[in-house]
């Protein structure tokens, strides 16, 4: 494990060689949560075979989506500065160490984070596998008037409406994975709902997209998450 401060936040690394895995914390977690829930033991052979290389980033969602006391455009507006941080000096980090292709996860809200920014910066993320996601950021106790910024990070609002050249750039570049258990949690967070319909709606573009649906005894908890990466992730790298 080896731990890098950046400006505007820090990385936590697991693995020497490999392909680059970012990974984004569930709601409010920290850059260590992959590893404090078992999620990096869970990946222990294939980091120790020099296949991956983890990045692990701490969590901004207090002042952004969780923020329920911002209006909804605010809240994506302080989103977007978490994401430039990501492409600005996170993803430049991971090429400069490792390379490109990097692939992206998260679990719950995580999972949120991953599909966003494959969907808005397939060049640099071109796969993210996504457990047990709420794709709708309407849907998250939201007030206040919708504007530009709220559109086009809210994947529920914005896959519908994608089109020409750059659809068919996306369904060239793409690899999505979506994965939800059917257990305790999984509908009232609204997770499974939205896995399925976020599913149809990429099926429905023709953008490459794996649905796995998990059965009732697997709910929105960690135990299920370190199941299904261990399960998907051997597969990409």
């Amino acid at each position: 494990m080896r731990e890098v401060n950046l400006s505007a936040g820090r990385i936590v690394q697991y693995g020497h060689w490999g392909r680059p895995v970012l990974v984004f914390p569930s709601e409010g977690g920290t850059a260590h949560e992959y590893a404090d829930r078992g999620m990096v033991h869970a990946l222990a052979p294939l980091i120790e075979a020099g296949r991956i290389k983890v990045y692990c980033v701490d969590s901004r969602d207090a002042g952004a989506w969780s923020a329920r006391h911002l209006p909804i455009e605010e809240r994506a507006r302080q989103h977007e500065q978490f994401e430039a941080w990501i492409v600005g000096e996170v993803v430049p980090f991971v090429h400069d160490d490792t390379g490109p292709d990097i692939i992206a996860t998260g679990s719950s809200l995580g999972a949120y984070h991953a599909l966003n920014l494959a969907l808005r910066h397939a060049h640099l993320v071109p796969q993210a596998i996504c457990l047990s996601g709420n794709y709708d950021v309407g849907s998250w106790a939201a007030w206040g008037e919708r504007g530009d910024a709220t559109y086009f990070n809210n994947p529920a609002d914005y896959v519908p409406g994608l089109h020409g050249a750059h659809l068919d750039w996306l369904r060239s570049r793409l690899s999505l994975v979506l994965v939800c258990g059917q257990g305790q949690w999984e509908d009232t967070t609204g997770s499974l709902e939205q896995t399925r319909r976020m599913a149809g709606m990429l099926h429905g573009k023709g953008i490459p997209c794996e649905l796995d649906v998990w059965g009732p005894r697997w709910p929105h908890d960690w135990p299920s998450w370190r199941a299904q990466i261990a399960k998907h992730l051997p597969r990409f790298c």
